[in-house]
């Protein structure tokens, strides 16, 4: 026989997992001894119309025992086993708990993150080559005000033959009243010709330099972007251009333009 004062306490079997009417099942069991499930519910004052699932539940759980008599008399389990068969079934809770809640958790990094822009696009185009002079014009043709463009890699390693068709296009797409801004790593300088100055000297255009360029992009009336994307195969080409038209997107770049805009070398123009 069990005295109550030697076991857990009632707030500590329910942390433990026991409901109300199974904690005081179970330590009514620990009184009394082995018991008839009526005289069960006369003792501890669960109903009899809740004391059989009860008793059953606790049965299935491995914190009673039944006697093969008439009628089935119950018996509590050591309450040594039975406390660490609850906290068996709490760690697994918990660990089950835990991995809902990090599952939830990464779902709810996702969701927090900047959504990408809806109305963007990729074009795959090599340097100087048709698809991309096309590309070019068209792209440069919807500018009314300003085009701002930084050049850098992958044009630093090309040839000027290669990238003439570009420039071409360019200039050809641009209207007459728009203003560009073209921002040159010193790199990029040692590719172009002499004759650039030449080429803009009827454009409202102006040229200027800083030593390195990370990426190439343009950024037209702050409202659409193109970013070049080297070919990772080979440093000297472009795989294709990233396309985006997206307000926060555009006025991102355009501010880092600014700021290497402010700090470069004028070399044409304003």
């Amino acid at each position: 026989m069990y005295r109550p004062l030697d076991h857990p306490t009632m707030t500590e079997l329910a942390e433990l997992g026991l409901s109300n009417y199974e904690e005081t099942a179970y330590r009514t069991l620990l009184v009394t001894g082995a018991v008839s499930a009526s005289d069960l519910s006369d003792a501890s004052g669960v109903p009899r119309g809740r004391i059989y699932d009860v008793l059953n539940g606790l049965e299935a759980r491995g914190i009673v025992r039944t006697q093969s008599t008439d009628p089935t008399r119950y018996t509590p389990v050591d309450p040594e086993t039975v406390v660490d068969r609850l906290l068996s079934e709490r760690t697994r809770e918990l660990a089950s708990e835990f991995d809902r809640y990090r599952s939830v958790a990464a779902s709810v990094r996702a969701d927090l993150l900047p959504a990408p822009p809806v109305d963007s696009s990729f074009w795959l185009g090599s340097l100087g080559s048709e698809e991309m002079r096309a590309a070019m014009s068209r792209h440069v043709r919807t500018a009314r005000e300003h085009v701002r463009a930084t050049v850098g890699p992958p044009y630093e390693r090309a040839s000027w033959e290669t990238l003439q068709t570009e420039v071409d296009a360019f200039l050809d797409g641009v209207g007459e009243d728009v203003r560009v801004d073209l921002l040159c790593s010193e790199a990029v300088l040692d590719v172009l010709p002499e004759s650039l100055p030449d080429l803009l000297a009827d454009r409202n255009a102006a040229v200027r330099a800083v030593p390195t360029v990370g990426v190439s992009f343009d950024v037209i009336d702050a409202a659409a972007v193109t970013v070049d994307v080297p070919d990772p195969l080979s440093p000297a080409d472009r795989l294709g251009v990233v396309g985006i038209t997206d307000s926060e997107v555009a006025a991102a770049f355009e501010a880092r333009f600014e700021r290497l805009w402010v700090e470069a070398e004028p070399l044409l123009g304003r």
